[in-house]
């Protein structure tokens, strides 16, 4: 049974179709779009009765938020990755977290879709001082921002993207504002844990975990949350929702981590193995350091990996045994967000987003069985 609570049906600012991106795009995981392309079938999200319309009001809420009238220029810089796509997995989460405590069907209130855009904006701000750092040229199939306007300007119209955010938060109240101003804190708290530790072959799974809980989960935890706080859920469903968010987000990297050692460049749209040359060493990295094979592992990356030694990197960690400890790990947390998302409700959006954990695992055995 749905936990009562009426939500309002509304649906505000409709985009036009120019505006719409496709939606196997807008619903679809991260991975499996990285592992497989456009793979939509298998998209549970995409099967919810509300999801053409949601996936409509995400871009039009979008493309209305970061949009000055009498400023073209600022304009074009803050939607330019906005309008190049993306899967918007984040407001789907927000949206569909609410959507447990709906009849089947029901559209969410556009202040969850806007609770959900404030996340989104979160993650595409970093986005775009994540690229200035890595001196990306190219963001979801086009030039980044600070490839084409230069780093500075990427750097302001990420914190305008963030500006605008938080605007959105503290428009929906204190509590949504108070969570993602945290939230942006553990996202900067994950990544530099992660640059402490970038070519070290020693980095444990101790120092692994709290990382990837504040760049990815913090803010999956708080798409979900939000989506609790608007309707204005029970405690105790807001912070069940909260933890299947955090699960889900701590699973996603793990298997994000795991593709880019066992799926190929074509899979990847990027060259397997990536994350060794850029001396991040990943939970299935770490395992097969710890093993066997780990003297080996640690030779070819000592002092950083060459391009040269990046494919025998990669077979040494395919035959170690750290691919499969690092599944069973991503298994557990899938199994817990599971278990968490279905106490609250067993409706579809409940099952679509247990069967979106559930799909992670999927991504890893199709690309294993390929």
């Amino acid at each position: 049974m749905t936990h009562e609570r009426s939500v309002a049906s509304r649906v505000d600012n409709p985009a036009t179709a120019s505006d719409i991106h496709d939606l196997a795009l807008a619903v679809h995981p991260d991975a499996v779009v990285r592992a497989y392309g456009e793979d939509v079938d298998a998209s549970p999200l995409a099967s919810l009765p509300t999801a053409v319309d949601d996936s409509a009001r995400i871009e039009s809420c979008l493309l209305d938020t970061v949009r000055i009238d009498d400023d073209p220029y600022l304009t074009e810089i803050a939607s330019h990755l906005i309008k190049a796509g993306g899967k918007r997995q984040r407001p789907f989460f927000t949206i569909s977290a609410a959507a447990t405590g709906l009849d089947d069907g029901v559209s969410v209130d556009y202040d969850v879709v806007r609770g959900g855009v404030a996340v989104e904006l979160v993650q595409v701000g970093s986005l775009y001082h994540d690229d200035v750092i890595d001196e990306a040229q190219i963001r979801r199939k086009v030039s980044s921002v600070n490839a084409r306007w230069g780093n500075l300007r990427a750097i302001l119209a990420g914190d305008y993207l963030l500006a605008k955010a938080s605007e959105i938060a503290a428009d929906l109240g204190t509590e949504v504002a108070g969570l993602l101003a945290t939230t942006i804190g553990e996202l900067c708290k994950g990544q530099v844990a992660e640059l402490q530790t970038l070519y070290d072959v020693n980095r444990t799974v101790e120092q692994y975990l709290p990382s990837i809980a504040g760049k990815t989960a913090s803010l999956f935890a708080a798409a979900t949350r939000i989506g609790g706080i608007v309707p204005e859920f029970e405690r105790s469903v807001i912070d069940t929702l909260t933890e299947f968010g955090r699960l889900y987000g701590m699973a996603f990297q793990v298997v994000d981590d795991i593709l880019d050692v066992i799926a190929t460049d074509e899979q990847l749209g990027k060259p397997a193995g990536r994350d060794m040359l850029e001396g991040v060493y990943s939970l299935p990295v770490i395992y097969t350091l710890q093993s066997s094979v780990g003297d080996e592992l640690a030779e070819l990356l000592d002092d950083g990996l060459a391009e040269d030694d990046r494919k025998a990197a990669i077979d040494c960690v395919r035959r170690g045994p750290g691919i499969d400890q690092a599944l069973a790990m991503a298994t557990k947390f899938v199994d817990g967000a599971r278990a968490e998302i279905l106490s609250v409700s067993d409706n579809k959006a409940a099952n679509a987003l247990a069967d979106t954990a559930g799909y992670l695992l999927t991504t890893v055995e199709r690309v294993q069985a390929a």
